[in-house]
């Protein structure tokens, strides 16, 4: 009995001996120093207080009260760089003279990137901006792709058919890797397709060469309207995949006369000006 009482008395001791070991005596003193003023106690637990602190507030929480990782930025529409046209990419711009893509009536940018074809288009419209495929220089059975502005201010691509004076969305879409902006009353896009496909009715091969419709307009709720101007430009010869040129085609407001024909009609005209009527 008397063993079992001294065991009862010294095992405080024991435990308090244990918790006041030489090894801890600096975590005891961390929490106060010599005179008493607050040290470094618990500092693991203030660390993780801060980087908790740090995590909610860049964090939100859903309904069910766990952080989820915040959206990420969302990367910005990169500029078309008209300094590669003719070198790594073809171009073809329509409007002023000396205009660029974000100066020009109309601008369409291509280049092989693999086995797909990216495409580059920008217009000054806050509707719709595209490019046919034609293997007549005629609107009327031809491929289209075309990027259209929506209410909800996004730029969406779109596959089209010309049936005659009039474009057919088809379900069918070859377009990825889409890009898309409306800024400054322009309506900018960028998307791949790819270079082969299975040759059908409303899409084309692009490793063929084909001559290229340019047209864009209005849009009424993401839906595309007439275009712009009654007759759309096209390019003057079969447009090839495989070779980058850089092309310009002076709009309406900018052409001159310089046919041989047209230069002598002036000339003519000049001089029965001058000299008069007999």
């Amino acid at each position: 009995m008397f063993l079992l009482q001294l065991a009862l008395l010294l095992e405080p001791t024991v435990w308090l001996a244990a918790v006041a070991s030489p090894t801890d005596d600096n975590a005891l003193r961390g929490g106060h120093g010599e005179h008493g003023e607050p040290g470094h106690k618990d500092h693991h637990k203030d660390s993780y207080s801060t980087f908790a602190s740090e995590f909610l507030e860049s964090r939100y929480l859903s309904d069910e009260g766990y952080p989820f990782p915040t959206a990420p930025p969302v990367d910005p529409f990169a500029r078309i760089k008209v300094s590669d046209c003719g070198i790594t990419k073809g171009c073809i711009r329509y409007g002023k003279p000396g205009c660029d893509a974000e100066t020009c009536d109309y601008f369409l940018s291509y280049r092989r990137i693999g086995t797909d074809v990216e495409f580059e288009m920008s217009a000054d419209t806050d509707g719709w901006v595209a490019v046919g495929f034609s293997s007549d220089k005629k609107m009327g059975g031809d491929d289209v792709m075309g990027c259209v502005h929506d209410d909800n201010g996004r730029v969406r691509i779109h596959h089209f058919y010309n049936v005659g004076q009039w474009a057919k969305e088809i379900k069918r879409n070859p377009a990825r890797d889409e890009e898309g902006i409306f800024e400054n009353n322009r309506v900018t896009c960028r998307f791949k397709r790819p270079l082969h496909v299975p040759r059908e009715e409303t899409l084309v091969d692009l490793h063929l060469s084909w001559y290229y419709l340019f047209a864009w307009g209005p849009a009424i709720q993401g839906s595309i309207t007439r275009h712009d101007i009654d007759t759309p430009p096209v390019s003057d010869h079969m447009i090839s995949i495989y070779k980058y040129e850089d092309i310009f085609m002076p709009a309406a407001a900018y052409q001159t006369f310089s046919s041989p024909f047209c230069l002598l009609l002036i000339v003519a005209l000049t001089f029965y000006l001058l000299m008069g009527t007999p």
